[in-house]
């Protein structure tokens, strides 16, 4: 039995992958961004051992729950799944004056990764939307482009493919992988979406508690559990560390080992 902790738990493929595991025995610590997030997220998973409560729009949020994981002992497996989409509009997250999408898709897993124990392994839900994304680590907070919803999510999700090749990279003790589900008929993906919804959030589970031998290697990205390549931007070594930087500047916390 593994301990997961499945951040974006209340809905979606993160509440999809948090029946699964459940379903499967291990024990499962969810999240939701605000009380009643959380207590939809418990009632929609029975079994669940507990749900953390943050607004990733709020960084003083993440550190608590940052500490409130860590007070729980150190988890088998964290699934970095909560993320809002390409159809937002441009505006600020709350008390902290970052871009929304760049603070809940990019600065949030970065600063929980950064303040959490190390658990066995991490898993972060790119897009293939990542091969999208601008390299270029001017203007992470879209202060002087002018806003793209599409442009500003493809940014994050190959963000969230940096951090966890980095942490790869980084932190040895630790298996990391990042995966794309697929254009899915979620709420964020829209009813329009022709992906496989049922093979959308396995990859994530299996991932995190699999002992499968593709799933226990580190730096992988996958797409339906079969590896899959990622961008050049995303493997760039220069472009990890100075996200990583980046990132523990406008946070105030360093990412351990960088």
């Amino acid at each position: 039995m593994a301990r997961v902790l499945v951040t974006g738990s209340s809905d979606g493929l993160g509440l999809a992958a948090a029946r699964l595991l459940v379903e499967d025995g291990h024990a499962v610590v969810l999240h939701g961004r605000s009380p009643a997030r959380a207590a939809d997220a418990l009632a929609a998973v029975p079994g669940a051992e507990r749900a953390l409560v943050a607004d990733f729009a709020s960084l003083a949020q993440v550190r608590r729950m940052a500490d409130e994981a860590n007070a729980l002992g150190r988890f088998d497996a964290v699934i970095h799944n909560a993320a809002v989409g390409y159809r937002e509009k441009h505006r600020l997250a709350t008390g902290d004056g970052f871009s929304h999408v760049f603070q809940v898709n990019t600065l949030a897993p970065y600063l929980l990764t950064a303040l959490m124990t190390p658990p066995k392994r991490l898993v972060y839900v790119s897009s293939e939307l990542h091969r999208r994304g601008r390299a270029d680590l001017d203007d992470l907070d879209w202060r002087r482009r002018s806003w793209n919803g599409t442009q500003a999510y493809s940014d994050t999700k190959l963000h969230d493919a940096q951090i966890a090749f980095a942490a790869a990279r980084l932190w040895p003790g630790t298996l990391s992988n990042a995966l794309e589900p697929g254009w899915v008929a979620t709420k964020m993906g829209g009813p329009r979406a022709t992906g496989d919804l049922d093979a959308a959030h396995r990859t994530q589970v299996w991932l995190a508690v699999s002992d499968d031998p593709a799933a226990t290697g580190t730096g992988g990205y996958f797409f339906h559990r079969r590896p899959k390549p990622a961008s050049g931007a995303a493997r760039d070594v220069a472009l990890q560390d100075g996200l990583l930087a980046a990132c523990g500047r406008m946070t105030g916390t360093p990412f351990p080992g960088a």
